[in-house]
């Protein structure tokens, strides 16, 4: 028979364990964590009911502490209040415990974390979903007493953050991956922080912030950083990634980032520094003399792979048949165009492959022949040797920038994570930082139930806790909805047994 223990530790806090006992004796199976007050021992309790139910199938009907299995009543005896989605709430407060964000703020400041994953809304809107969803009731006014002081907990949220990442995904800062996106805002006034600047969400006329993201090898956030909108994102990369040396007082470190970050002054500035790193590489920019050394050392054959040595550190190139295919296409579907507007003057002065001189428009052969020699070309550049790293592995790496789109995706599209309902700085940088515990908990979610963080959502909400009151004693009982085999094997993964 599995039971549930609760173990007072020296420093005050409980432990919740999974135990067998086979006759005197008794065997730990499973450590799920450590809670400091009752909500969260309850929280570490809910996974281990779960953790029971995945080895050994018993299911609890009722979960109440108010109604013992003994106190079971008939129906007709009850008022069916409605549903709440406990379990649904139990889970993700275990995982903020896990990471260890109940150890470093209050329970309002979680929970806004746990409803932006639920259902994104503004903060006091979201202080009534709680209500809805949950059964947990916050004031408003607490709200506006505490938000000031949560403030000051980015780099102490950032610190759990990653002590989780060292613990849980074995970062050891050997290798950052660094990018940035916008978030814009329904206005046009700017202000020290909201800026117009190159939008990526195409809305160039409206202020934005910049946001930076660094995550680890696996795509788990670890750090973030504000920037105004007018910033240049290729100017970002260095001051933060400094200050994140300096502050974990990191030796060997690597920066995986796209071409956008790269420019000469930022490489020298990095090798100076003493940062390794691997960026993409802006072919169209480089030399004629070598793009003509890269035209006649890289065989157009898929996969093939050379390196250069230039002032940038080395260029490794790689060739593809799949990505030729769609240069191929885009180059001539653009020369297509530019011949069709040589005609018409007033159109043609942002279209690719024209030039004007001496009022004359012609097609651009210089720029022509050089995108034939590189179609089906990429180019990286790092300062790692070859035989720390070879050029395969290069390319891997910065491959893996993908996970950090990932993140940025899951925190736009699931989080809807721009600030459209703040307008001062403060507000925006607490709304950000809820978002990053939000994105955390999300992506730790994502990479070990290998589902989206939408799918797991919906297999939650199916476990709803029915309200119903005894109408004879008039206390409260609830009805857990049975947790299904997949969810389960969810959780398992998630907090896998030891």
């Amino acid at each position: 028979m599995l039971r549930i223990r609760e173990v007072k530790t020296k420093v005050g806090s409980r432990s919740v364990q999974v135990i067998r006992y086979s006759g005197s004796r008794r065997t730990i199976l499973k450590h799920i964590g450590t809670g400091n007050t009752d909500e969260e021992v309850a929280s570490l309790k809910e996974i281990a009911r779960s953790y029971i139910e995945g080895i050994s199938q018993q299911a609890t009907l009722f979960t109440d502490t108010s109604s013992q299995p003994d106190d079971r009543v008939t129906l007709s005896q009850c008022e069916y209040l409605g549903f709440h989605y406990g379990f649904l709430y139990d889970v993700l407060k275990a995982i903020q415990v896990q990471i260890g964000y109940t150890t470093v703020t209050d329970a309002l400041l979680t929970d806004l974390a746990i409803i932006r994953i639920v259902e994104p809304a503004s903060k006091l809107r979201s202080i009534e979903l709680m209500d809805m969803y949950f059964g947990i009731r916050h004031r408003r006014q607490r709200y506006y007493e505490s938000a000031p002081q949560w403030l000051s907990l980015k780099d102490i949220v950032e610190e759990q953050t990653l002590r989780f990442a060292k613990k849980e995904y074995s970062f050891d800062f050997s290798l950052l991956f660094y990018d940035v996106t916008t978030l814009y805002f329904e206005t046009f006034e700017s202000d020290g922080l909201r800026k117009t600047g190159f939008s990526k969400d195409n809305k160039s006329q409206q202020p934005q912030i910049l946001v930076a993201l660094m995550v680890t090898q696996d795509g788990f956030p670890i750090a973030y950083e504000v920037f105004a909108g007018n910033t240049f994102e290729g100017h970002t990369m260095l001051p933060v990634i400094e200050e994140f040396i300096r502050k974990h007082k990191v030796r060997h470190f690597t920066v995986v980032a796209d071409a956008a970050m790269v420019s000469t002054t930022n490489i020298a500035l990095l090798q100076e520094a003493g940062i390794h790193y691997i960026v993409g590489a802006r072919l169209g920019n480089i030399p004629a003399q070598l793009l003509d050394n890269i035209d006649r050392s890289l065989l157009r054959e898929d996969g093939k792979i050379i390196r250069l040595k230039t002032e940038n550190g080395y260029l490794v190139c790689s060739f593809s048949k799949q990505r030729y295919k769609k240069d191929k296409y885009e180059m001539e579907k653009q020369i297509e165009k530019a011949s069709l507007l040589l005609g018409q003057p007033s159109k043609t002065s942002k279209v690719k492959f024209l030039k004007t001189e001496e009022a004359k428009t012609t097609l651009n052969e210089e720029l022509i022949a050089k995108t034939i020699k590189l179609l089906g070309v990429k180019g990286y550049y790092t300062d790692i040797e070859e035989q720390i790293a070879d050029s395969k592995t290069i390319i891997e790496r910065y491959h893996e920038l993908y996970k950090i789109e990932q993140a940025f995706r899951i925190s736009k599209n699931d989080l809807k994570s721009r600030p459209v309902f703040h307008f001062r700085e403060e507000p925006i940088k607490l709304h950000l930082l809820i978002c990053f515990m939000a994105l955390a908990v999300s992506k730790h979610i994502e990479l070990k139930a290998q589902t989206s963080i939408r799918a797991f959502l919906t297999e939650c909400k199916k476990v709803t806790d029915a309200r119903l009151i005894n109408k004879i004693t008039k206390k409260e009982i609830r009805m857990r909805v049975k947790v299904s085999p997949l969810l389960r094997q969810m959780l398992t993964k998630i907090n896998p047994p030891h």
